[in-house]
């Protein structure tokens, strides 16, 4: 039976006048969740407990306050599967669409050990973290790709609407034309004419590629092009890199064990290559070679982290090392990928101005000489 808010322990105050401080989770009906809410919840959750708030009676304060469907009842679903006798990591392992393998397995942890508000902290920094080196890629990314976007566009536009009125007027001088004249107007030509069958052709090919890429050996075959390609293996590796330290690195320290660590690591990286390692590291662990061996076969790792990671296991701190190697990683991406950026946008805009200057040229030049032939 779900408990209203205001049949809460009266030993917890605070947590009353803490939750009343926080605004509703103003969330439309129809949006999905995702890990922003998973965040969110954590957060709250880790508020209320750390406030006196036992566990299922939080659980029904964030029933109440979840303004999505779906979370509601998911939220709903776990508090009574706690009423019903399940442990709180059991009871989320029934939702892995909100709750990953890493978030249940040092949730089960913090419950062997009596932390789970610390452990939920740390979960919290662990997404926002995350999200941010996603927003990182996201926002360096998203310029450049504009301006390709963009004068894609305007070139399309002039070769449409401004080449075949100008194609016309040049007719009589066609063999006396500049060749990027020429090239513009038969690429104008074939595109007035041709149009709507190069737009249906893109569109098949966009989705060829989709279909394509839902099989299983064309993924794979993906994910060895991003670990092969020069600088772009670079980047990746760094991305992967960051998110495979960070989840083993917390969970270490929380007491799971490495095992169900690199079990709970496959759903983390999504690379093929990737998760081919971490499945020779599970080998190399049951085996008893220490996970240090496996680091150091693997040629996807620098040799500075697999010296890292040989340290850590010598000492004792394996997973500190591999917390603070994930920050390492991401301080790093975030430089580069900002360096990305910042050289790609003057790259981009110098193509543009070649580009546009050439189209202006080819046009212009045919009138100066159609004017000079008139005089």
């Amino acid at each position: 039976m779900a408990l209203e808010w205001d049949d809460a322990p009266a030993a917890a105050p605070a947590a009353k006048a803490a939750a009343a401080r926080k605004p509703a989770w103003n969330l439309t009906a129809e949006a999905r969740i995702g890990s922003a809410d998973r965040m969110l919840f954590t957060e709250r959750l880790t508020l209320l407990l750390e406030t006196g708030v036992p566990l299922h009676d939080a659980l029904n304060v964030l029933h109440e306050q979840a303004g999505k469907p779906r979370l509601k009842t998911i939220i709903g679903e776990v508090a009574n599967d706690i009423v019903g006798g399940q442990r709180f990591s059991e009871a989320l392992a029934r939702h892995p669409d909100l709750f990953p393998p890493t978030y249940i397995n040092l949730i089960g942890a913090s419950e062997e050990g009596g932390f789970l508000p610390a452990v939920l902290e740390q979960l919290v920094d662990m997404d926002e973290k995350q999200e941010r080196l996603r927003s990182t890629i996201v926002s360096a990314l998203s310029y450049p790709g504009f301006l390709i976007v963009f004068s894609v566009l305007v070139v399309v536009f002039i070769l449409v609407t401004v080449f075949p009125k100008f194609s016309v007027m040049f007719a009589a001088i066609y063999d006396d034309l500049p060749v990027t004249t020429k090239v513009f107007i038969f690429a104008s030509d074939v595109l007035t004419r041709h149009g709507a069958v190069f737009g249906i052709g893109l569109l098949a090919l966009a989705a060829g590629a989709l279909l394509a890429l839902r099989r299983p050996e064309a993924r794979e075959a993906l994910d060895r092009l991003k670990l092969r390609l020069p600088f772009v293996k670079d980047i990746f590796i760094k991305i992967y890199l960051t998110r495979l330290m960070r989840v083993m690195g917390i969970s270490l320290e929380r007491g799971v064990t490495i095992l169900a660590t690199l079990g709970a690591c496959r759903n983390v990286i999504p690379n093929a290559e990737f998760q081919r390692f971490i499945g020779e590291l599970e080998v190399q662990v049951t085996e008893g070679r220490g996970i240090a061996a496996g680091f150091r076969d693997s040629p996807l790792i620098p040799v500075s982290v697999k010296q890292m990671i040989d340290t850590g296991e010598q000492t004792g701190t394996l997973g500190r090392v591999m917390g603070r190697v994930a920050d390492f990683y991401e301080r790093d991406l975030t430089r580069q990928l900002n360096s990305l950026a910042k050289m790609a946008e003057p790259v981009m805009l110098l193509v543009m101005g070649i580009l546009v200057g050439t189209i202006v040229t080819s046009i212009i030049l045919p009138i100066f000489k159609m004017s000079r032939a008139a005089h």
